[in-house]
């Protein structure tokens, strides 16, 4: 990642998403581009023109934390945003080092802990852990029927990436296809302001741009997001629409995975449906090895 480009496009994009109306400024002549003006941002921060440009060029290094969150203000930006931005001004200041390429060495491949998958076969409601690329590292019973699409090919590491944009089940699969189209990228992008020097989500990211103009289309928009909890939909190929609330946590002991637990409304259609999709769950996973 390019940490100079990355900044000129996430404030670029996020200053074109303010309108002067939203902003509370007049609107005077004609607008050749959408959203605030340069000079517009640098008077709702606070700052000169030739300083906020300097910044949206790129250069973060050195800024200061109240002039960062000024900013924030002046682009209006939620928490996910404030913390994208906060995390691309501590790599400007060099925090994490540089991704050299002759420093650079293969990472070693995750084993799943036993403990691991014991902890999450205990749990009744699909769940699964997910890495920051997007790997589908482990899951439970139900987890695994749930998304039994994307273990169709048992050769690889089921990835959401690949299957949202690579795979025609996602359409089905993803009843709002563009919602969940959306949450994955800005997912991806978090997660590349989180560990800019991963390498296999870089080498995903390349691959996707490549393949999909849908998904490039949506990285070059620079979103973000934090993954908490909410509602979801699935239209499951055996057992029918599913609307699930998720909650989503990072694990202690694996700084760059997070489970997700899935949850049925008591008594309803989906409770029902779970349990259908339980009998006809295949037998749990044994723990195994992937590369990331």
């Amino acid at each position: 990642m390019n940490n100079r480009v990355e900044v000129r496009e996430f404030l670029t994009t996020r200053r074109a998403k303010i309108s002067p109306e939203r902003a509370g400024l007049p609107v005077v002549g004609t607008r050749r581009v959408p959203g605030l003006r340069r000079g517009e941002v640098a008077a709702l921060a606070g700052v000169s023109v030739e300083y906020y440009a300097k910044l949206e060029r790129g250069s973060l290094a050195g800024v200061s934390p109240s002039v960062l969150d000024a900013i924030a203000r002046a682009l209006q930006l939620d928490d996910a945003e404030r913390a994208h931005l906060q995390r691309l001004a501590q790599h400007a200041n060099g925090a994490g080092g540089r991704c050299r390429p002759e420093s650079k060495s293969k990472q070693k491949p995750w084993v799943l802990r036993p403990a691991l998958q014991w902890s999450l076969d205990a749990i009744t409601s699909p769940a699964i852990v997910v890495n920051l690329r997007q790997d589908l590292v482990a899951a439970n019973l139900l987890g695994r029927a749930m998304y039994a699409d994307l273990y169709a090919d048992s050769a690889v590491t089921p990835n959401f990436g690949r299957f949202t944009f690579l795979d025609s089940a996602s359409r089905r699969f993803h009843p709002d296809w563009n919602l969940a189209a959306d949450m994955l990228v800005a997912n991806l992008r978090t997660a590349e302001g989180k560990d800019p020097c991963n390498e296999g989500l870089q080498e995903l990211v390349s691959d996707l741009s490549a393949r999909s103009d849908e998904f490039r289309r949506r990285w070059e928009a620079h979103n973000v997001r934090i993954h908490t909890s909410g509602v979801k939909y699935f239209r499951h190929h055996v057992v029918g629409d599913l609307e699930l609330n998720y909650e989503t946590m990072d694990l202690r002991t694996e700084s760059d995975l997070n489970m997700t637990i899935y949850a049925a409304e008591p008594d309803s259609a989906t409770a029902d449906r779970l349990r259908l999709l339980a009998s006809w769950a295949a037998e749990p996973v044994t723990p195994g090895v992937y590369h990331q």
